[in-house]
């Protein structure tokens, strides 16, 4: 019986030193994309395999207790960990330390190819780069792009900048067309709604710097490609965010991932005090989005993006009120209730198929809707906004002369309607109806691009659209008094957009690139028909014509990564804009301006170093320097030729250090600063230049391979620093400041549980 007993008992323990066969996937932490050729190593038997281009793989393990070594050298952090119990497949998620510029992969222009193949100024941001700050908005992130600026007027009024394009936004983003996965985000009056977006849903960024009209079709600004967050594993996740003026936030999240589908269900809420009187802001939106892969063929994606805000308006304010008191409303919005209610709904669905290895299509279709209930200081808007479209374009990969070449051939278009009411503003109340719009808007262009691999590595890429756009605008509450002119057409004439590339891989890591590109952008329906009701059917188009060249690449080993280009851009019939002595902003063509620059992004690695205690230590910086003008622009007898450009810095530096420990430990520390900036086109009026600084320190931390924190804390402008980071351009009466917060800290965590 004594041996008998020791028998059995050692028997339950024989599965334990038994072979075992552990399968599982090897994914980035943060992009949450399969990481092929990572090893993975039985630590106690030196056996090992490579996880294959979905990042799977199966290793056979001599005994349960055995430990596992996933890596991936030089690009992200080991970890070690046991086998999971049972036949369930393991999910490893390494976090990346910095990846090579020739790995890093570009959707713009239609490429899909390495950054260092790629012709044209591209600034790129990952979901590290977003997690440097507070995900609360894109403001600093985009700021730290060489050549974009993006402001904030007032709480969650934004205004971007690509190259000087600010002149013509007052408000709102224009002459910027933004993607939001493939489906163009644009309101029905022709402006971006980017303050309906949440930024912690945002997982990647891409700006394409000037005219891309070979394939994004009109615009002389740039373009903007959003990405949401894609899940790779299915989790619960909540989290929270306190910090100074009121803010505070929070979110819950699930998603369910599996190799033919994920889904992901997402809701925030966010809400502020304000720095200033009068700017409240209260956001919700809901993200519902998903990819299916019924075959190795097809991809199906959707995306349906729900947003009810509502912000307060306090009003620009003149140098002495500034000087006074930065945190002060213009009394004027007080007294009316300035704000901004919208909500909106943007629906999204693309499909891709692969017909063979030559042939492939993508094929998009979207919805935008949205109800603008906006009490202003001179009127009253009741605005109904609904757009549809699509995109579809054919990819074709063929040789020419045995030299790799891919053509493409699409087309874009989309229907957009308006029905806007004015009414008198009774303190913050609709009154009497002074008109009611409806403005149909129909837009499209077809696009063709051909890219060929030429012999000595150079890259030839030839492109070029068609853009077609006309306005219908009809005063519904004239049609009694003034029936042969209550309606009006305008349609503007075929604009043909041609862009050239070419580049030239000098090393692996290191490239060269050059281009040429023609840009056409329109009115939109909110300067064609500004706020006082008055209808600027005059307003020309801008059409612009672009240069530019530069260099990127890597050096030491690939620890010193740079990217740098100039440009020289000459647009005609410029739109500026001022404002009237009501408060109302009205456009006018100006001429020409000509802007030339230099842009330069630069980050060293000091510590790369996967397995040690600091596997990381970062800096990097970009730079920004233009030298822009008017050129011949007159407005009555006052002769602006030759002065700068309203509302660009001369120079932008931006600085940055990243640091993070084995144990989770992190610290992202940012400093920027910009120079005067002119006002008004006499030049007459500067914002001073200012130095802001900030940082995030936080724990990140894996627990038991399924528990994943982030606990962080952090502060902005930590020199307390009085500016103006959205001004208003040639402001009436003098009112050009909208002050930025001071001081501010934050504190928030996130905690995710993955199955």
């Amino acid at each position: 019986m004594k041996y008998l007993f020791t028998f059995l008992f050692l028997l339950t323990f024989l599965p334990a030193f038994a072979q075992v066969t552990v399968t599982g996937r090897v994914l980035d932490a943060r992009s949450q994309q399969p990481l092929a050729g990572a090893v993975v190593t039985d630590i106690r038997t030196g056996n090992r395999v490579l996880a294959d281009a979905e990042g799977a793989f199966q290793l056979l393990l001599a005994s349960r207790f055995d430990s596992l070594l996933v890596q991936r050298t030089t690009s992200h952090r080991a970890q070690r960990l046991v086998a999971p119990p049972g036949k369930s497949e393991l999910v490893v998620m390494l976090e990346p330390l910095a990846v090579a510029l020739q790995e890093v992969v570009v959707r713009g222009y239609e490429t899909n190819r390495p950054l260092q193949k790629t012709a044209g100024a591209i600034g790129l941001l990952t979901t590290r780069d977003l997690e440097r700050f507070p995900q609360t908005t894109l403001v600093p992130a985009l700021n730290t792009l060489p050549g974009v600026r993006m402001e904030e007027r007032a709480t969650a009024s934004y205004r971007i900048s690509i190259r000087g394009s600010s002149l013509r936004a007052p408000y709102g983003v224009r002459n910027v067309k933004v993607y939001l996965n493939e489906i163009p985000l644009v309101e029905a009056n022709g402006t971006i709604p980017l303050n309906m977006l949440d930024a912690a849903t945002i997982g990647h960024v891409e700006v394409l710097k000037g005219p891309a009209g070979s394939v994004y079709g009109a615009g002389t600004g740039g373009t903007i490609l959003l990405e949401t967050v894609k899940p790779q594993e299915s989790s619960v996740m909540a989290g929270g965010l306190v910090g100074s003026y009121g803010l505070r936030r929070g979110f819950a999240a699930a998603s369910v991932a599996s190799e033919k589908s994920n889904l992901l269900l997402r809701y925030d809420r966010q809400t502020l005090d304000g720095y200033r009187e009068q700017s409240a802001m209260d956001r919700e939106t809901l993200l519902l989005s998903g990819q299916f892969y019924p075959t190795q063929k097809q991809t199906l994606s959707f995306h349906a993006l729900y947003s009810d805000l509502f912000y307060e308006l306090p009003g620009a304010l003149t140098q002495a009120q500034f000087d006074a008191n930065p945190r002060a409303a213009r009394q004027l919005n007080k007294d009316q209730n300035a704000s901004l209610n919208v909500e909106g709904l943007n629906l999204g669905l693309v499909y891709t198929y692969q017909f063979n290895d030559r042939w492939s299509n993508t094929t998009s279709l979207f919805g935008v809707f949205s109800f603008l209930n906006h009490p202003f200081v001179t009127d009253y808007e009741r605005n109904l906004n609904q757009s549809f479209g699509g995109r579809s374009r054919t990819t074709y990969r063929t040789q020419i002369a045995n030299l790799p070449a891919r053509f493409s051939l699409g087309a874009e278009a989309q229907h957009r309607f308006v029905n806007a009411r004015q009414y008198v503003n009774a303190k913050g109340t609709p009154g009497k109806l002074n008109y009611d719009d409806e403005v149909a808007v129909n837009e499209g262009f077809v696009f063709g691009q051909a890219e060929l691999d030429l012999p000595l590595e150079f890259l030839l890429t030839l492109g070029a659209s068609l853009n077609t756009l006309k306005y219908d605008i009809t005063r519904v509450s004239d049609a009694a008094t003034r029936p042969d002119a209550y309606r009006q057409r305008r349609s503007f004439d075929t604009q043909f957009s041609p862009r050239v590339g070419l580049v030239k891989v000098i090393l692996p890591a290191l490239s060269a690139h050059a281009s040429v590109s023609a840009g056409f952008s329109p009115p939109t329906e909110a300067e064609v028909r500004p706020s006082d009701g008055s209808l600027n059917t005059a307003l020309q188009p801008e059409r612009g014509l672009n240069y530019e060249a530069g260099v990127r690449g890597s050096l030491l080993n690939q620890r010193l990564t740079f990217d740098v280009v100039g440009f020289h851009f000459k647009l005609k019939e410029t739109i500026v804009s001022r404002t009237t002595s009501s408060g109302v902003v009205v456009f006018a063509n100006a001429g020409a301006t000509r802007q030339q620059g230099v842009e330069v992004a630069l980050g060293y690695d000091v510590v790369k170093a996967p397995e040690a205690a600091l596997p990381l230590v970062k800096v990097w910086g970009t730079y920004t320097y233009n030298r822009f003008r008017f050129l011949d622009y007159r407005q009555n007898e006052n002769d602006f030729s030759g002065n700068r450009l309203t509302g660009t810095a001369s120079h932008v530096a931006v600085a940055g250090l990243d640091v993070e420990s084995k144990l989770g430990l992190y610290l992202n520390a940012t400093a920027n600063y910009t120079a005067e900036i002119p006002l008004n086109d006499a030049n007459t009026v500067y914002a001073p230049d200012y130095f802001i600084l900030g940082a995030r320190a936080g724990f990140r931390r894996t627990f038991h391979q399924t528990w994943h924190l982030d606990l962080y804390g952090g502060l902005d402008n930590a020199t307390d620093k009085d500016y103006s980071l959205g001004n208003d351009l040639n402001g009436f009466g003098g009112r050009y400041f909208q002050a930025a917060p001071g001081r501010n800290f934050y504190g928030g965590l996130q905690l995710r549980k993955s199955f």
